[in-house]
């Protein structure tokens, strides 16, 4: 993670006079973000080597970030400047954009539709708000501590599943070159909800899975050795759609934690119960 950035973009703070001012200048950056990266979406990009890919993944990430980076330092000079997607733990004190520019990034590269741009303001390590662009379908979820989760100015709500063998569930995979046990925890996990579930839905981003909690079209996501990036703005925009966040046991949540679990409230202990075994 960096420092600071300085000044670039024609928004000043001194122009923003609410939290509710500073979501809508961060989604209207968020979105001409995900324009540049809609421009570079089509053809499957091909690759040979792990360095290859690497180079096409950091390329996209850094046409999404020209933009977020001088507009979103604009907006809050004195925040401080996350954008590795990988990256976890809490963080220090005072107030942090973490933004992933291209969640779901090789997947946009393999052109399947399922990407994002997201930028979300975290203050004393909480999240105060939350931009999710998706550039294909031109869907903005946002969320504002407080003040609820909305998709294209719609209120969101999770949904009222009551019983997690009626429910769809979805988890993200394990990154590559994962710890093992990680990976096995992974596998045993989806087998425990293939029993439980009554559908168990497997892709990356887990950003998007959350947004489908946040909406009420599944009732449960979980995932084990998240980072802050793919993990924050869902867990922001669930909450504030009326659902429960917490380890996959059931405990708080905290950027620290190993695992995390989104449900809707009728299904979340269930849930957390299947994890736990």
């Amino acid at each position: 993670m960096s420092g600071t950035l300085q000044t670039t973009d024609a928004v000043t703070s001194d122009a923003v006079t609410s939290d509710a001012d500073l979501l809508d200048h961060t989604a209207t950056a968020v979105r001409a973000a995900g324009a540049v990266l809609r421009e570079r979406f089509g053809d499957v990009f091909r690759y040979e080597t792990r360095e290859e890919l690497m180079h096409a993944l950091a390329v996209n990430d850094d046409a999404a970030l020209d933009i977020l980076r001088p507009r979103l330092t604009s907006l809050r000079p004195q925040a401080g400047w996350v954008e590795d997607e990988l990256d976890g733990g809490a963080l220090p004190p005072g107030e942090w954009w973490v933004v992933d520019p291209a969640e779901g990034n090789v997947n946009h590269l393999h052109a399947l539709p399922d990407w994002a741009v997201t930028a979300t303001l975290v203050r004393e390590n909480q999240p105060v708000l939350t931009v999710v662009h998706l550039p294909l379908t031109g869907e903005t979820y946002t969320a504002l501590t407080g003040a609820g989760a909305h998709l294209d100015g719609r209120p969101l709500h999770v949904s009222g599943a009551a019983d997690l063998g009626l429910s769809i569930v979805a988890t993200s995979q394990a990154r590559p070159d994962e710890d093992e046990k990680v990976v096995r925890r992974v596998g045993s996990s989806i087998t425990a909800m293939l029993f439980d579930a009554l559908v168990v839905r497997t892709a990356v981003p887990a950003t998007l899975h959350l947004t489908n909690v946040a909406a009420g079209r599944i009732d449960a996501f979980w995932q084990f050795a998240g980072a802050r990036a793919d993990l924050l703005p869902g867990a922001l925009l669930v909450t504030e759609a009326g659902g429960r966040i917490s380890d996959a046991e059931g405990r708080p949540w905290t950027p620290q934690s190993d695992s995390f679990l989104a449900a809707a409230p009728g299904v979340h202990a269930e849930a957390a119960a299947t994890l736990s075994r």
